[in-house]
C-alpha cells in the first residue's frame, strides 16, 4: 500500500501523541493489541487505519478523534455534534416563525385600529 498525504499525517500526529507522553512503539503497541510492527506501519502512514481503531487510538492518549487529522501539533479540538447543529437549525427557525408570528400580530392590530 502506498503512503497518502493523510495517513501520513495522521501518523505523525500519533507519533506526536506518543513522543509527547514519553511513550515507546512497544507499549502503544500492547494497548493495542497489535504487533510492533503493525503499530509502526500506523506511525508512518504505510497502512490505512480504520475508524474504530483511531477512536481506539485517540481513546489512549486521552484526545478526541478529530485531533489526530490536524496539521501539526495535535491539540484538542472541540467536535461539534450533529445534535447541536441540529438544535441550532431548530432555534434559527423557530425565531424565524417568531418574528414572522410578530408581524402577523402587528397587521392585525392595524386592521383593528383601522376599522374601529
Amino acid at each position: 500500500m502506498a503512503k497518502t498525504p493523510l495517513n501520513s499525517s495522521v501518523g505523525n500526529n500519533i507519533r506526536r501523541l506518543r513522543e509527547n507522553n514519553s511513550w515507546n512503539q512497544q507499549s502503544i503497541a500492547e494497548k493495542l493489541n497489535i504487533s510492533i510492527p503493525a503499530y509502526s506501519k500506523i506511525e508512518t502512514g504505510v497502512t490505512d487505519v480504520n475508524l474504530s481503531r483511531l477512536a481506539q487510538i485517540a481513546h489512549l492518549f486521552d484526545t478526541n478523534l478529530g485531533s489526530l487529522f490536524t496539521d501539526g501539533e495535535p491539540r484538542n479540538v472541540p467536535i461539534v455534534s450533529t445534535e447541536y447543529t441540529r438544535l441550532e437549525k431548530d432555534l434559527l427557525d423557530a425565531e424565524k416563525e417568531i418574528v414572522s408570528l410578530q408581524r402577523k400580530v402587528i397587521q392585525l392590530y392595524d386592521e383593528i385600529h383601522k376599522s374601529g
